[in-house]
């Protein structure tokens, strides 16, 4: 459960990143460009220190892919940040759980107990709930690519998560350090490469608040593939995006003073019964 509590606090630092950027006006692909450099860093660092780190051509190829999608996956959260506001980005993002979830149960033949199915339950319940208390607020200004942009996320962020869990079982656990590398070297080189096409200039305040937020995306990669290696998915994944809606608006609350009505009171408590009940 340690990795699961590591992954929702990186993942929700994330979207509070995002978040700031936005509200500073920096370039969505710098701040990217600048996140995925340091997380390669870091990620090399650790290849380095484990001797017994190995890779093959089927986890640089899967790497690749992996990192392409990413980078579209991530540009498309951080314009829905912007246009949606931190609140429905992160709802849309948490209505991923369902791409994980039905494939875990399809392909890798998971059951899930009954308190587990009361959580399931409750984990859609949550986020219904959330997306009622910010729909009046947010939908007035949203125009018809915004929406895209909110369904790119969930596609994105849904396929992303389960192919962590194909690599945890496909792939030998002595190559899960070069599989993040991998993936994070090459995401940085696909942005800095969109940057050198598009002659974005660089901005050093910005490249340095995604170098910040390269350090929670990094890890909460290497947490969730841990958390992966030692609980079922169907219970990884409800726990992980309940996790991260409850403290991504606990700081939109703390931080930018975003309140929440009655649906969304409603939604915090049906979050808190969801993960007690997927804990079980």
């Amino acid at each position: 459960m340690i990795a699961i509590l590591l992954t929702i606090l990186c993942s929700s630092s994330i979207a509070l990143i995002l978040k700031d950027n936005h509200i500073r006006n920096g370039n969505p692909l710098l701040l990217l460009a600048g996140n995925y450099f340091i997380a390669a860093v870091i990620s090399f660092i650790l290849v380095l220190s484990d001797k017994k780190a190995s890779f093959s051509t089927e986890t640089v190829i899967f790497g690749i892919v992996l990192a392409s999608l990413f980078v579209m996956t991530f540009f498309a959260f951080a314009k829905a940040v912007g246009t949606a506001g931190t609140a429905l980005a992160t709802v849309s993002s948490r209505l991923s759980v369902v791409v994980p979830l039905i494939l875990s149960i399809m392909i890798y033949q998971e059951k899930p107990s009954g308190f587990q199915i009361a959580g399931i339950f409750l984990t859609f319940l949550t986020i219904l709930l959330f997306y009622f208390s910010i729909r009046n607020q947010s939908a007035q200004n949203l125009k018809f690519p915004d929406y895209f942009y909110l369904l790119a996320v969930m596609l994105g962020i849904g396929i992303n998560d389960f192919s962590m869990k194909v690599f945890e079982q496909w792939r030998p656990g002595v190559e899960k350090l070069y599989f993040i590398f991998i993936i994070f070297s090459a995401a940085t080189i696909f942005t800095f490469s969109i940057i050198f096409i598009k002659k974005i200039p660089l901005e050093k305040i910005v490249l340095l608040r995604g170098g910040i937020l390269g350090l929670p995306n990094m890890f909460s990669t290497f947490f969730i593939l841990l958390a992966l290696a030692q609980i079922p998915a169907i219970v990884v994944y409800p726990i992980t995006n309940i996790g991260i809606i409850l403290l991504t608006a606990l700081g939109a609350a703390l931080f930018w003073r975003e309140r929440l009505n009655i649906y969304g009171k409603w939604a915090l408590s049906a979050g808190i019964i969801s993960i007690l009940f997927l804990s079980l």
